[in-house]
């Protein structure tokens, strides 16, 4: 069982590798969007979450920690592959700071 998703629900099963003869390098298919929709959601029944959570939800959590850990929000919108970082400055909406958003070098030590 992965994250509490049924082994017949995986995306994956080990004769499902795919081996490059030329140079040895292996691999997996790309996961169909419809199966890992599908697992998230059996998971996040499975756990009994009261909110909702959507894959979507990920991308959200993946954006707003390293803003919140103090990350440049130029690196973040590298990373969400971001072409404008207009967009990418919607996640900062939920760090609401105020005048503490800047730490200084010295509170790390």
């Amino acid at each position: 069982m992965i994250a509490g998703v049924p082994r017949s629900r995986t995306a994956f099963r080990r004769e499902d590798r795919w081996k490059d003869p030329a140079t040895g390098e292996e691999g997996r298919p790309h996961v169909d969007d419809l199966i890992l929709l599908k697992a998230f959601k059996h998971a996040v029944e499975a756990v009994g979450l009261a909110k909702r959570a959507t894959c979507h939800t990920l991308r959200h959590s993946f954006a707003t920690h390293p803003l919140e850990a103090g990350y440049d929000i130029r690196t973040v919108q590298e990373l969400l592959g971001h072409m404008d970082v207009r967009t990418t400055m919607i996640y900062t909406h939920v760090l609401n700071r105020g005048g503490h958003g800047v730490k200084s070098p010295i509170d790390n030590l």
